[in-house]
């Protein structure tokens, strides 16, 4: 994969189609390229942008395919290579984009790690009582799935504008007034989420899947359990496992299994088998991993998805 990524920026640096890349952004009609890797970054980046013709977007994660998963094409490496603005997560999964940057066509290009803006509020992964074990982790690894944390996504967003209006100042104002807005939206929505944590019957989510949500559990305050961990390749449960959560479901009274999206939800069904009531809800939270272009032109947003998430979080602590 290294081999195929470096041969693909020599290739682009050889041809130097891409040399008028490096005129400043915003000069001679020239839009501003704003490259993300994944669905919340772009959707922070149109957020901030709002309706302003002076701003290009692309989300390369645009088929569904996840964080974990992705493999960038040649034309994915060439836009990352000629880009204004490059944002990715930073975690593991992101390995890819070192070689991709060493090469980069555009030596002015603004490059924004989220894990290093984050700094020291990244959480490890973390194997609760009860996970299917993974044999031969020994390193340890960052949860990737910052974007699931509202308070994460002030501290993101706001650092994204300011690189968005170094780039084009002269619409300084027009971003600071769509910032704050947005920002209003997402403090708003967190008091939301410390609402309902706070008022819920119980204070622990199940997961019969694996569970990505850990800084959004943290954040409120509430405990988790789940069969696999966030990023985990694992697909089958172990009996010891399904009994387990079972079990955890009638010692604490839930009344529901939680999923993440995209899965066939046999494992949370095989629990709810399990149970002493055997008729607990199965729910499902969004990790957005799997949004496509195609949700964002049918009106997907950061802030819909995760007030979506908000009622499942109401209904599975009720």
């Amino acid at each position: 994969m290294k081999k195929y990524i470096s041969i693909i920026v020599m290739l682009v640096m050889l041809t130097g189609v891409f040399a008028a890349c490096n005129t400043a952004p915003g000069s001679s009609g020239k839009k501003i390229q704003i490259v993300t890797t994944i669905f919340p970054e772009y959707d922070w980046v149109k957020s901030i942008v709002g309706d302003s013709d002076n701003v290009e977007i692309t989300m390369l994660l645009d088929n569904g395919v996840d964080l974990h998963s992705f493999q960038p094409t040649a034309q994915d490496i060439v836009k990352v290579s000629s880009c204004d603005m490059f944002i990715y997560v930073g975690g593991e999964s992101d390995a890819w984009v070192d070689d991709v940057l060493k090469g980069a066509v555009n030596d002015k290009m603004v490059v924004l790690d989220l894990f290093d803006v984050l700094g020291e509020s990244l959480k490890e992964e973390e194997e609760v009582e009860g996970m299917e074990k993974e044999e031969g982790e020994e390193e340890v690894e960052y949860d990737e799935h910052i974007w699931l944390s509202l308070k994460n996504a002030q501290v993101l967003v706001n650092k994204i504008a300011g690189e968005i209006i170094k780039l084009d100042p002269d619409n300084k104002s027009k971003y600071e007034a769509n910032l704050e807005s947005y920002t209003k939206k997402l403090t708003e929505l967190d008091a939301g989420y410390k609402e309902v944590a706070e008022g819920g019957r119980v204070k622990t989510l199940l997961f019969g899947d694996r569970f990505p949500f850990r800084y959004m559990t943290d954040d409120y305050g509430l405990d988790y359990y789940a069969a696999f961990k966030g990023c985990s390749a694992e697909t089958e449960a172990s009996f010891d496992t399904v009994i387990f959560l079972a079990n955890k479901v009638n010692e604490l009274d839930l009344n529901a299994v939680l999923t993440i999206e995209g899965g066939d939800k046999s494992i949370a069904k095989t629990i709810v088998d399990n149970t002493t009531d055997k008729n607990e809800q199965i729910l499902t939270l969004d990790s957005m991993q799997g949004i496509t272009s195609s949700d964002v032109a049918s009106g997907a947003t950061y802030l819909s998805v995760m007030e979506k998430n908000l009622e499942v979080l109401r209904s599975a602590l009720a």
